[in-house]
Parts: structure tokens; C-alpha cells; sequence
């Protein structure tokens, strides 16, 4: 997009956006751009100053992404640190895993992975103890 101040015939200064400096060329030899206060087709581009923006330096510095933002972050953080260290991932296997355990066909452990809401909705009510974790395992994030 590009903006340009215009002038008509009788002296009326205004301003126009235009898709290109073409777009405008185009409009103008058809006749088909107009003054909005007294509506003569005789439009002429003005001389305008570019818009140069200045760099600005912000005035707080730039959040870091490695380190958590508030206390809420830093909790999950921990949270997270102690699922990976304290249970196994068995990962799109945690349904079959997790009624294995419950039935006593596997050794009792923590573990934890990924299910389908309808999955996990069949575990409770099946009376297998599961609950969902607030973050994805870290082979899912970006």
C-alpha cells in the first residue's frame, strides 16, 4: 500500500491510499479518482515527504525465553521437572499401559503419556486413576 497526498484543480488538499504507485497511474488516466469536497476529477499527486520511521530503543528490555516470566511459570517448571523425574513416559501407549498397571498385568509405576480426551474419559470411568498433566511431553513442543 502506498499513500499520497493529492490536490484538485480548485486547490483542495487530501490524502489516498493506493494498492501501488500503478494502481494509482491506472485510476487517474480512467478518471476515475475524485476530490472529496467538491468532487472535480482533476486529482494531481502532491510532493509528500517519505514516512522514515526512527528505531527505537524499547524502554524495557525484551522478556526472556528461557526463563519463566512470573512465580505460575516457575511452578510449572517444577511440576513438569519432577513428572519427568519421578515417572516413565510410555507415550501413545499410556491407555493400554495405564488398564495393564490397574489390572495387575504390569508392574506398579508412575507413568505418564498421551491419550485422546474420549481415551482418558474411558480410564475414569473404568475407575483407573488418571488425571491430565498442564503441559504436552517435551517432544511436542516447539
Amino acid at each position: 500500500m502506498i499513500r499520497y497526498a493529492l490536490t484538485c484543480k480548485e486547490g483542495h488538499a487530501f490524502e489516498s491510499w493506493f494498492k501501488s504507485a500503478s494502481a494509482y497511474d491506472g485510476l487517474a488516466v480512467a478518471g476515475h479518482l475524485a476530490c472529496p469536497l467538491c468532487g472535480t476529477a482533476e486529482v494531481t499527486k502532491s510532493l509528500m515527504a517519505p514516512a522514515v520511521s526512527h528505531a527505537v530503543k524499547p524502554a524495557t528490555p525484551a522478556p526472556s525465553l528461557t526463563e519463566p516470566a512470573n512465580p505460575m511459570e516457575e511452578a510449572m517448571r517444577a511440576l513438569r521437572r519432577q513428572v519427568e523425574e519421578n515417572s516413565e513416559y510410555v507415550g501413545v501407549n499410556f491407555v493400554t499401559e495405564a488398564r495393564r498397571i490397574h489390572d495387575g498385568d504390569a508392574p506398579e509405576r508412575a507413568i505418564y503419556g498421551e491419550a485422546r480426551p474420549e481415551e482418558a474419559k474411558r480410564l475414569i470411568e473404568d475407575g483407573v486413576p488418571v488425571a491430565p498433566l498442564p503441559f504436552f511431553p517435551a517432544r511436542k513442543t516447539n
